[in-house]
């Protein structure tokens, strides 16, 4: 395996104090943003715009097309969008932090009008391939050369194996956005894990998200050539506790660096780095620097170069 040349992360929300899903997001910010996600290590990012109206998530991902156009640090930071919703499940635990009320039924209108304000740029697309109707969303991603990743679902084994068929590529943060009790043998983690073959599946590897143990396990089984980490960073991320905003949501973050929603019922995305969670692989999980950067470079590059 070749090293890495810094991590590629394919889920970002925001960063040291900045969050991508404001509606006041500045140039400045953006600048702010970039920049220290450079000095922790990163090469380039995926902007993630999660689920909240659609009007909102249109106008969020043209600010930041418009900001990126008056950056060069963005633009050579910023390698796309990760579009994370609306069309997820909106059953409880599934839905994780995403704000139900804004998740909808999958709509190639509705897709359409987020994909124009991406402005070609959408490299990752996370819904429910159980709540997309004849995979007609899978499919036409597919043909858009953007990769379809499920997430915040929970597919039947025949569910996932049809949406596979249609053009899913991608598995979003296996172990997250799942209730907390499963079946202890039919459950979304271990049907995923059995098509591993067929996805690229990201975890996040802050440790709180998923125990490092439990990690080890999900990684040994899939290959760490099927696998890649990601931040789901959220503003937070290279600060320290307190409330910090994502989207319309003020989360919680305590000292453990574990996020939350008010009232402590659900994780909401990550105050951990991504150069932090490779320190993780290597001292928790003992991975050698080559697949360390297959989880963070590599294996993210290749997702990436597959939509040109």
């Amino acid at each position: 395996m070749q090293e890495s040349t810094g991590y590629i992360d394919l889920q970002v929300n925001g960063f040291a104090g900045v969050d991508f899903n404001s509606d006041g997001l500045s140039a400045e910010s953006l600048q702010r943003a970039c920049q220290a996600l450079r000095d922790d290590g990163a090469a380039g990012f995926l902007p993630t715009i999660i689920t909240a109206e659609v009007a909102a998530m249109e106008r969020r991902l043209a600010q930041l097309v418009d900001l990126r156009r008056q950056l060069p640090l963005a633009q050579e930071m910023i390698l796309g969008f990760h579009i994370e919703g609306p069309f997820i499940s909106p059953e409880s635990g599934f839905v994780g932090a995403h704000p139900v009320q804004s998740v909808r039924p999958a709509s190639l209108p509705d897709l359409k009008r987020l994909l124009e304000a991406a402005d070609g740029l959408t490299k990752i697309v996370t819904l429910a391939p159980e709540c997309d109707t004849d995979y007609r969303l899978t499919r036409y991603l597919t043909e858009q050369h953007i990769v379809v990743s499920a997430g915040h679902c929970n597919p039947s084994l025949e569910q996932l194996d049809a949406a596979i068929d249609a053009g899913l590529k991608m598995f979003t943060h296996l172990g997250n956005g799942c209730v907390a009790q499963v079946d202890r043998h039919d459950n979304i983690i271990q049907r995923t894990l059995s098509r591993a073959d067929k996805l690229w599946i990201s975890f996040i590897a802050d440790g709180l998200h998923v125990p490092l143990f439990a990690l080890k396990n999900y990684v040994a089984a899939a290959g760490i050539d099927n696998c890649v980490v990601v931040s789901d960073a959220i503003s937070a991320a290279g600060l320290g506790p307190g409330r910090y905003p994502v989207g319309d949501q003020t989360i919680y973050v305590d000292e453990q660096r574990r996020t939350h929603t008010e009232g402590g019922k659900y994780l909401a995305g990550s105050a951990t780095s991504i150069s932090l969670m490779a320190d993780h692989l290597r001292h928790d999980l003992g991975l050698a620097d080559g697949e360390i950067a297959q989880l963070t470079t590599l294996g993210p590059r290749v997702i990436i170069d597959s939509t040109t």
